[in-house]
């Protein structure tokens, strides 16, 4: 989340009986009432890790999976909310994680106010991964100030901190541009305005409050492409590097979800401003690549 190649194709084959089984196991999730990995439909692509949210209603994330990070300093955006580990911001609901902004004023442990309150989730310690494909099916919140985002950070972060950790943005949103998401990477010398991004727009007027997307990238040790959907909108390799600038997507990363209230980039809620917002998270799958290239 800012501070403000070719494609190679490896298919393999299923064979029937496998092809079958896949099949069984999606109807027998299915008919308990649980989503199914797709892997029938990514072939070149293993699960290597996901988050169904299929808990129990009301409860807390897998703390096996997620960490709740809090505090109201402004995460380096003067963002105006105060990330808390509460169940009133994040929780499970109908097999959706629901992250929620409200409008409250909240004073968290250290001492900070703020007028609103959301959530932060990241999988450091947990879960993280070099290169792959790493999706999550997200409705997003609408309205000024409102800020949503999944994103990675290098696991190194403690170590060499930002931006030498590298970060990919896999998808941000600002209230104030409701068709459109944005892609970057950021690492030293791009970061904030400087960083590589780009954006993709839905057709025809449409929001993406009004439906569920997928947000992807594909990450492989020369190129990161981004897709909403199945679209394709921008594929970065080391070329797009200025000189100076250096390739910093060759360790592992962990994953972030979270929902800001303002900050430098999308700006202050207004009175046009309808709080609550949620974002909803159907699930978040990653996978290697099948081959002989994927990393262990």
């Amino acid at each position: 989340m800012r501070d403000r190649a070719r494609e190679r194709s490896l298919p393999i084959l299923l064979v029937p009986s496998f092809a079958y089984s896949l099949l069984v196991l999606a109807s027998t999730l299915t008919a308990m009432g649980q989503k199914a990995p797709q892997a029938a439909k990514k072939a070149r692509w293993i699960l290597t890790w996901s988050d169904e949210f299929n808990g129990r209603n009301r409860s807390a994330v897998d703390p096996k999976k997620w960490a709740l990070q809090t505090g109201g300093g402004g995460w380096g955006n003067h963002e105006l909310e105060y990330y808390t580990a509460r169940t009133e911001n994040a929780y499970i609901e109908h097999g959706k994680l629901v992250i929620r902004a409200a409008r409250e004023n909240y004073t968290g442990p250290d001492g900070v106010s703020r007028d609103y309150t959301s959530a932060r989730l990241q999988s450091l310690g947990k879960f993280s991964q070099t290169y792959g494909r790493f999706e999550a099916r997200i409705k997003l919140p609408r309205g000024q100030g409102m800020w949503p985002a999944f994103w990675m950070l290098g696991e190194d972060i403690a170590s060499v901190r930002w931006p030498a950790c590298g970060e990919i943005d896999i998808m941000e949103n600002i209230g104030k541009e409701p068709g459109t998401v944005h892609g970057s990477i950021h690492g030293p010398g791009y970061t904030g305005s400087v960083g590589l991004e780009a954006s993709y727009r839905l057709p025809k007027g449409r929001q993406f409050a009004d439906h569920f997307h997928v947000f992807a990238v594909e990450w492989e040790p020369d190129a990161i492409r981004f897709y909403v959907d199945k679209h394709l909108y921008v594929t970065r390799t080391r070329n797009d590097l200025r000189p100076g600038w250096k390739w910093v997507f060759d360790h592992p990363f962990f994953l972030l979800l979270n929902l800001a209230v303002g900050g430098d980039w999308p700006g202050s809620p207004d009175a046009t401003t309808v709080l609550p917002q949620t974002m909803l998270v159907d699930y978040v799958r990653v996978y290697r690549l099948a081959g002989p290239r994927s990393p262990e």
